[in-house]
């Protein structure tokens, strides 16, 4: 079945886009607000956090890190 538009065509192709390549090289038990430094490898020099289909992430990394850089926000660690 086909899109009726390309306008639609288009918002399909853009919403079943391959994800990156997985990253396993972040330790869970790692992830923490005492460690700005690591934690701002997943934010913009504005401080806006990454998507996960920028960085490649799995969604319950995703989710430790967005609740670990806004604690870190939080106690001024990190801006």
């Amino acid at each position: 079945m086909e899109p009726k538009n390309e306008f639609r065509a288009a918002n399909l192709r853009r919403a079943n886009r391959r994800m990156p390549r997985r990253r396993l090289d972040i330790p869970v038990e790692k992830l923490s607000y005492k460690q700005p430094d690591l934690l701002a490898l997943f934010t913009t020099e504005t401080g806006k956090i990454l998507p996960r289909r920028v960085t490649g992430v799995s969604a319950k990394i995703h989710r430790t890190i967005t609740r670990e850089i806004k604690r870190a926000r939080a106690i001024n660690l990190l801006r």
